[in-house]
């Protein structure tokens, strides 16, 4: 049983409801995704299971990720099955671009296919994480939602400025943490409890209320919430 689905952000739209009321929603391609490799705690420590999404073209394919999907044959694969060694099973997929662990998952070898249906089946409400879109270096208006500076009598060309970042004369430092110009956004973000309000098994998609993070065509993980409203 899988606790969660990879897949990708399509874009936003809006659907109506029976009573005509317009709902905004993301749709969002989910799967399907391979099973890549199952961890245990016997062998690493704690449980999990490795999956992929979207296929990578084996010419941009370094060997280690052709390698981690496919049996490839090398001196060393050659001398460790001349010792008896077990290899690790190998799913025969092609390489995925995007690679994330799901934990709590059971039930799954490798080499299975998770689709939306089997990920999400049951669940109301989901949580999203995605990577916002980067903006770059952003002064304190745009980063953290200053007003800024007077528009008025003794400002003089810095009505966008920060102003004061520190005390006076004690402690006479600026103190760590404070809110100032830098880089904004590319972080990756939770959004947590989003209804579900469609589920398309035959183009793997799954439609949510609200907004997620990230552009179009980004990368995002889905997975049923725990979020007690």
């Amino acid at each position: 049983m899988a606790t969660g689905i990879l897949g990708r952000k399509v874009g936003m739209t809006q659907i109506y409801n029976e009573d005509g009321t317009a709902v905004p929603v993301t749709v969002l391609e989910a799967g399907p995704c391979h099973v890549l490799q199952v961890k245990s705690v016997e062998r690493d420590g704690y449980e999990a299971v490795q999956v992929g999404f979207a296929d990578r073209s084996r010419e941009r394919a370094s060997r280690s990720e052709r390698g981690h999907v496919a049996a490839l044959t090398s001196k060393r694969s050659k001398s460790l099955a001349a010792a008896g060694v077990a290899v690790a099973p190998k799913a025969g997929c092609e390489p995925k671009r995007m690679v994330r662990e799901l934990r709590g998952a059971t039930g799954l070898e490798v080499g299975a296919v998770i689709k939306v249906e089997d990920a999400l089946a049951d669940a109301k409400s989901v949580d999203v994480i995605g990577v916002t879109k980067g903006r770059g270096f952003a002064g304190v208006m745009k980063r953290h939602g200053f007003k800024g500076q007077r528009a008025t009598h003794g400002v003089k060309k810095v009505h966008r400025q920060t102003g004061g970042t520190s005390a006076g004369t004690y402690p006479g430092r600026t103190i760590r943490g404070k809110k100032m110009a830098g880089h904004h956004g590319n972080t990756q973000v939770t959004v947590r409890n989003l209804k579900v309000v469609r589920i398309d098994p035959e183009n793997n998609l799954v439609v949510v209320r609200g907004a997620v993070p990230g552009p179009n065509g980004g990368f995002v993980q889905i997975r049923p919430t725990n979020y007690l409203s």
